[in-house]
């Protein structure tokens, strides 16, 4: 099962056979609270499946989401290289599994390997121009572009069956209830999605795709460059 965590997969068979037995697999319960903001991280995840959100809570007594982890990623490991405090809320949006590891004991294995260490590192980039990128999106696209890019996201990570009620797709993307309600409908008037309380069906993936604005495509272009970059710009 580790090797459908992107992260993981990318270890040697050597790596990950020493990594392994301090490795357990875990369920990830819709709406479980992974950290608080400024608390202790206390384990690793690598997930396998469902989708980890990373969200600021504001003081008025909204949230939104600023990184989405799923399992292409790793939460927790680079506080488990330095002091092991999560800066914001850390919360399972999707349900799924993921192996686990004492943050110690990862920083440890880090420390000796330098092929984990790179990997851990250039993940880390990613998830900043994941942030930096979804900064960018809420300040200048309008939410039937932001949600159909929210979708295409979901979609890379869990396929085109999502349990998600419109009420916490709001909450994530920090709008209105009826503004995601106003384009839920629109979306699924011309065929891209159909929704019921709680499921959501994207049914046609590349239309959505062309209703979305350019930001998870251009997500995807620097996680290649940072994963795989032609070999004069290997680093």
């Amino acid at each position: 099962m580790s090797r459908s965590n992107f992260i993981l997969a990318r270890l040697t068979d050597e790596e990950l056979g020493a990594l392994s037995p301090h490795l357990s697999v875990v369920k990830l319960v819709f709406g479980e609270v992974i950290a608080e903001t400024h608390e202790r991280v206390r384990r690793v995840y690598f997930p396998h499946s469902g989708i980890i959100s990373c969200v600021v809570d504001l003081a008025g007594g909204g949230a939104i989401e600023t990184g989405m982890i799923g399992k292409d990623g790793v939460c927790g490991a680079l506080q488990a290289l330095d002091d092991k405090i999560s800066l914001n809320r850390i919360v399972v949006q999707v349900a799924g599994e993921a192996s686990v590891i004492d943050p110690d004991r990862l920083r440890d294995f880090a420390l000796n390997s330098p092929n984990l260490r790179k990997l851990l590192v250039k993940y880390d980039l990613l998830f900043m121009a994941q942030v930096q990128q979804t900064a960018a999106c809420n300040a200048v696209h309008n939410v039937r572009q932001r949600l159909c890019r929210w979708l295409l996201r979901m979609h890379d990570l869990q396929g085109p069956n999502l349990e998600l009620t419109q009420e916490f797709l709001a909450q994530m993307m920090g709008v209105r209830r009826t503004s995601v309600t106003d384009v839920a409908k629109e979306l699924q008037k011309a065929g891209l999605i159909s929704y019921k309380r709680g499921q959501i069906h994207i049914s046609d993936v590349d239309l959505v795709k062309a209703w979305a604005c350019e930001c998870e495509e251009d997500l995807k272009m620097h996680h290649k460059h940072i994963f795989d970059p032609p070999p004069a710009e290997q680093f």
